[in-house]
């Protein structure tokens, strides 16, 4: 009777293990996915699939912070070696965008400020300590891959997370106070700058791996689409600095460069749609990858988000109106992949719910 009882709360803590073990570093991007989707619903009048996309979002970020409390307290060196890895270590990046996007959910749609600030507060924190620690694990580490190897879509990460501290100060600045007005456009426009900077460092090496090398199905894996989706948010950026221009004298100055650099942000990430779909297909059509679920798909979700929200954001501020049909069938074209991201996780989930019974 004893060892029932015993084995009772092991089979319990079976899945939360499982889960936490096997917890990819890339799952915030579910997070980052969902929330992208809701705004561009809500963009588009879509109310109510915003909502409840908003309230899905609160419970899957909470819910992935307990998996990673419970992976760091269970397993951490796991989670040490995944931090320092080249092909890993990048994905942390997903807990700031998350942060962020979710913050933005706040305040766009429930306009709850004192939240969005926190959630700011939670994405400049990861941020700082993930730029440093990543990044300095990978320069000074002694072992470390050839440049196929450890370069993927990935990396790009490194810049949503950074933008996505932009588009949230820019959100938080038109109702901030207005002494920490000014400071809020100047960081959004400051992180706005970093982070293109840091996609050409990084989209020049993706390149050159993705034409000098030879690129086998395995290889192209889901993250590639954050070649566009780090563009897409960069855009989004760059239009709620215009949108912010009345609010802030310097801004208003450097208007025309915000405004044409906001465009080619756009017109580099829509480059890269047709680019990448047609390597989906030599993946899946021409080289019979199979297609089956992986938390690294909702990494290509969030591209397909942000370019509908991008591109409504940037009409919106440039009065660009002959754009607006694109986000009228971008936003469908994302929640019909969020749609199929999200029953393949439900399915894996009861798939290792059934795994861990005794």
């Amino acid at each position: 009777m004893s060892g029932d009882r015993a084995a009772a709360p092991d089979s319990l803590l079976a899945l939360p293990r499982r889960m936490a073990q096997g917890l990819s570093p890339a799952y915030f991007a579910l997070a980052m996915a969902t929330g992208i989707v809701s705004i561009a619903a809500h963009q588009l009048g879509m109310a109510r699939i915003a909502d409840a996309l908003f309230r899905l979002n609160v419970v899957a970020y909470l819910v992935l912070w307990l998996l990673t409390a419970l992976r760091a307290a269970w397993f951490p060196r796991e989670l040490w070696r995944d931090l320092t890895d080249h092909q890993r270590g990048p994905a942390f990046f997903t807990s700031v965008a998350a942060s962020g996007v979710l913050g933005s959910q706040f305040v766009v749609i429930a306009r709850d400020f004192a939240l969005a600030r926190a959630l700011w507060i939670v994405a400049v924190v990861l941020w700082i300590g993930l730029t440093y620690t990543v990044f300095t694990a990978l320069t000074v580490k002694r072992h470390k891959p050839p440049l196929d190897q450890g370069i993927s879509g990935a990396w790009l990460l490194a810049v949503v997370a950074t933008q996505s501290i932009a588009v949230l100060s820019a959100h938080l600045a038109p109702h901030a106070a207005p002494l920490f007005r000014l400071e809020l456009n100047f960081l959004a426009l400051s992180m706005w700058l970093w982070g293109g900077m840091l996609y050409i460092w990084m989209i020049s090496l993706i390149f050159y791996r993705y034409t000098f090398f030879p690129l086998a199905p395995d290889d192209l894996s889901p993250p590639y689409w954050i070649s566009m989706g780090a563009m897409a948010i960069s855009t989004l950026a760059g239009s709620l600095l215009v949108a912010n221009t009345p609010d802030a004298p310097f801004l208003a100055s450097l208007a025309p460069f915000l405004k044409g650099f906001t465009v080619f942000y756009w017109a580099t990430g829509t480059w890269w749609i047709p680019m990448l779909v047609v390597l989906g297909v030599w993946r899946h059509g021409y080289r019979r990858f199979p297609l089956r679920y992986d938390p690294l798909y909702w990494g290509a979700v969030f591209p397909l988000g942000m370019y509908a929200a991008c591109t409504f954001e940037m009409a919106q501020a440039m009065h660009f109106e002959f754009l607006q049909v694109i986000p009228q069938v971008m936003v469908y074209v994302a929640m019909a992949a969020w749609s199929l991201a999200f029953v393949g996780l439900l399915r894996s989930l009861v798939r290792g719910r059934a795994a861990s019974r005794p």
